[in-house]
């Protein structure tokens, strides 16, 4: 299970629009079928979803591994602008991925969670799953660092 997410110190500053907006002109040759889309923001959470493709298959017809942490760090990097605003150079600082089960071929979700939020390092966790919440594929941790002189809140 997920820890208890940061709620005291956060306030978002985008929303669902906004970041789907800003991802589509950070990443303007993304192929909008397999696009990961953001669908719903809240405090310390958000939820993504991201077509799949058989470009997204290993041998097998299950979603490999690295469309799974592209998605990881995709809903991290959402979370993280959500609650710092349009910040292109946020980046990523660590990623850790653990394989659960196999992802069978479909829609992929992640719902990821800020576990702390402070002036240079954001932290979420990031569940993902294609046959329900219940039967997950994969839990990411991510490590985000936030430039210097961002106003964090």
């Amino acid at each position: 299970m997920i820890q208890e997410p940061v709620t005291g110190k956060t306030s978002l500053r985008m929303d669902v629009a906004g970041l789907n907006a800003f991802l589509q002109r950070a990443f303007p040759e993304a192929d909008p079928e397999t696009m990961p889309r953001v669908t719903s923001v809240m405090p310390a959470r958000v939820m993504l979803t991201m077509g799949t493709a058989s470009r997204n298959l290993r041998p097998g017809g299950v979603i490999s591994g690295p469309t799974l942490m592209s998605l990881a760090d995709t809903a991290a990097y959402a979370l993280v602008l959500a609650h710092i605003g349009e910040v292109a150079m946020a980046v990523t600082t660590s990623i850790t991925v653990h394989f659960l089960r196999p992802a069978r071929p479909g829609l992929l979700y992640a719902e990821a969670e800020l576990l702390k939020l402070g002036r240079r390092i954001a932290t979420c966790d990031v569940l993902m799953w294609t046959e329900g919440r219940d039967r997950l594929a994969a839990k990411a941790t991510v490590a985000y660092a936030i430039p210097e002189g961002t106003a964090v809140r």
